[in-house]
């Protein structure tokens, strides 16, 4: 296999947003704490270590949570490091999605493993621990019930309400039938399929399941996966939970902050509420309002005063979920962490929050850019070559590619460009003697002018239409590897699973990402299976 990096601004699926992170636009640094460097964790960690956090609540959370879990020394070690002064955790996140969902779940998980061991090589008296924050509170039932594979969309399908994580796995039975059926009888296949089985049929409630599967297949890697809907944990967040409740000054905060994002063409990410909490029950997760000078939760009968909302945040901080602007500062306080590592969409809205962190006086972390992967496989890395493409032709649009392709076979050159430049020097020539003959003649003349150049638009379109015609066996081709690596138009990482590569690599496939991946190298890593 052979791999190559290309540079972000190369990449036109990307935002402008995340384009402008990785580059470095000078105008988004002071909404951000850190270079997001190798050197830049020396002062991350001189500034982190100026803010303590519980770790002896946190590491016998942890070890509470791995208890049910299969044994990994290494797993075992990092938990108990997180209670020396000198460790620090690392984090990415995310929903948690059926069957890890899209690549980049993977990707996040690689990228946050690999930093790790860069990181200990170059400061060598901190323990740096790779650690997973699983989504066990997510409500988006929508967002996370599906999974891409080989074309098809396998649905995990109930109609309860409220956490996701919460939910019961029974419901889940007709989805692991499916999945047997599609994954097959391969000796990767059975392998892959066992571990997914015994997650999802061994834990009564999803969001361990989703904590039991990580683990099983990064636990080799020491990587710590933890869910953060926890009592004990809540606790720990309570005065945060009374601020954001009592004195709501989060939604001022990062409304600002985005207001002075959009100045530069940043358009917010999030939506900040008043009060951004969730009240959450079992089969309810639900938003609290102020209204009336009561706190009521919406669509339901529950409604508090002032001292029994303080009374009840006190009793049971659990109850309490904090929405997208709340968890990261949830994260922060519990956890002695150094930096975020995220897509373009979640750095974007963590660059909303400098102040309201400074507000709440929890550590920013550092903020990096996960590395993004195209995987391109032998089959059509051979068409590609075929064709005369290089990596960087991927990235254009299918109607770009293919105009390449057919101008490359053909004996005709089928661009009229020149042709068209001296056609309008000459018409521009005319205007100019038909003004000195009769100034309204000019405009005429440049009428005509623009009307011919449509024209002969039509005619190079027509030239290439028939050109085409020659080559349908190929062009349908290169539509459908275009297709392939751009599901309905999307990144290839956001849409098929890793399930398609773990059949043909096995853990292998880790393996090669976790030696390839650095999310310091801000590039895009395509890798062409030859």
């Amino acid at each position: 296999m052979t791999t190559k990096w290309i540079e972000f601004p190369d990449v036109p699926q990307f935002s402008f947003k995340d384009v402008s992170y990785t580059t470095e636009l000078a105008a988004l640094r002071p909404f951000y704490a850190y270079e997001p460097s190798i050197k830049g964790f020396a002062k991350a960690i001189a500034d982190r270590k100026k803010t303590k956090v519980d770790r002896a609540t946190l590491v016998a959370v942890l070890q509470e949570q791995y208890a049910d879990l299969s044994k990994s020394e290494l797993v075992n070690q990092h938990i108990k490091a997180l209670a020396d002064e000198n460790s620090f955790t690392i984090i990415t996140a995310h929903q948690p999605s059926l069957f890890t969902g899209p690549l980049y779940y993977i990707y996040k998980i690689i990228s946050v493993i690999h930093l790790c061991r860069k990181l200990k090589l170059q400061y060598p008296d901190y323990q740096f621990i790779p650690t997973f924050v699983t989504g066990g509170e997510d409500h988006d039932f929508e967002e996370v019930n599906y999974v891409n594979l080989f074309g098809k969309k396998v649905y995990w399908k109930n109609d309860l309400k409220g956490s996701v994580g919460m939910m019961p796995t029974d419901s889940l039975a007709p989805t692991l039938a499916e999945l047997k059926e599609i994954l097959g009888d391969s000796e990767k296949a059975v392998e892959i399929y066992s571990i997914i089985e015994s997650a999802y049929t061994n834990n009564k409630i999803y969001s361990k399941a989703t904590v039991q599967l990580v683990h099983e297949l990064f636990k080799e890697y020491g990587l710590v996966v933890a869910n953060m809907n926890h009592p004990k944990l809540k606790r720990l967040f309570i005065p945060q939970i009374k601020e954001e409740v009592f004195n709501r000054p989060s939604q001022a905060l990062v409304q600002k902050t985005a207001d002075e994002l959009s100045k530069i063409d940043f358009k917010p990410q999030a939506f900040p509420r008043e009060i951004n909490f969730f009240y959450l029950r079992e089969n309810l997760r639900e938003r609290i309002v102020f209204e009336d000078n009561q706190y009521k939760v919406l669509n339901t009968d529950y409604s508090f005063t002032a001292s029994e909302m303080e009374a009840e945040i006190e009793a049971h901080p659990e109850y309490f979920s904090p929405n997208v602007v709340m968890r990261p500062i949830y994260q922060e306080v519990v956890m002695p962490n150094l930096a975020y590592i995220g897509g373009g969409g979640e750095l974007a809205y963590w660059l909303e929050r400098k102040a309201q962190f400074a507000h709440f006086g929890v550590f920013y972390p550092m903020l990096i850019r996960r590395n993004s992967v195209m995987w391109v496989d032998k089959g059509s890395a051979k068409k590609i070559n075929n064709f005369g493409f290089g990596i960087n032709n991927l990235f254009q649009d299918t109607d770009s590619v293919i105009r390449l392709f057919v101008e490359s076979q053909s004996n005709e050159p089928l661009e009229i460009q020149q042709e068209k430049e001296a056609i309008g020097k000459t018409f521009d020539a005319i205007a100019v003697k038909a003004e000195n003959i009769d100034p309204n003649l000019k405009k005429a003349m440049l009428a005509e002018k623009t009307k011919l150049l449509k024209n002969l638009d039509q005619l190079e379109s027509r030239l290439i239409r028939a050109e085409k015609q020659k080559y349908d066996v190929a062009l349908n081709q290169i539509s459908k590897i275009k297709d392939k690596f751009y599901p309905n138009n999307g990144l290839q990482e956001r849409h098929d699973n890793f399930l398609g590569f773990y059949l043909k690599y096995g853990r292998g496939f880790f393996d090669f990402l976790l030696e390839h991946l650095n999310p310091l190298e801000k590039k895009m890593l395509v890798v062409m299976d030859e």
